[in-house]
This record gives structure tokens, sequence and C-alpha cells, in this order.
């Protein structure tokens, strides 16, 4: 994935978790991992769904 493709995941995840990234930088850290979990968890089944189409 390119920068701009995770920066692209990024704010989408943060969207659907209704975390304001302006808001997530001034706060503690459970926002920032929550979007970085999603973020791992939405490759991870991105790549076992390619691996499993090959």
């Amino acid at each position: 994935m390119k920068n701009k493709s995770l920066e692209s995941m990024k704010q989408e995840i943060a969207a659907d978790l209704g975390i304001s990234l302006a808001q997530r930088y001034n706060s503690n850290a459970r926002p920032s991992g929550k979007i970085g979990g999603d973020m791992v968890r939405r490759m991870i089944k991105a790549q076992e769904q390619q691996m499993k189409d090959q």
C-alpha cells in the first residue's frame, strides 16, 4: 500500500469509529490504538483474501 492509501484508510477507520483525527492527536493513545489496530486487521484480512484467491 502507498502512503496515500494508508492515510485514506486511517481517515475511513477514524470516521467509522467516530474518532475525530484532529481531536485524536490532542487526547490519549487509546483512540490511536483503536485506529491502528483496525488498520492492521483490515490489511491482514485483505492479504488473507488475496492469498485465498490465488
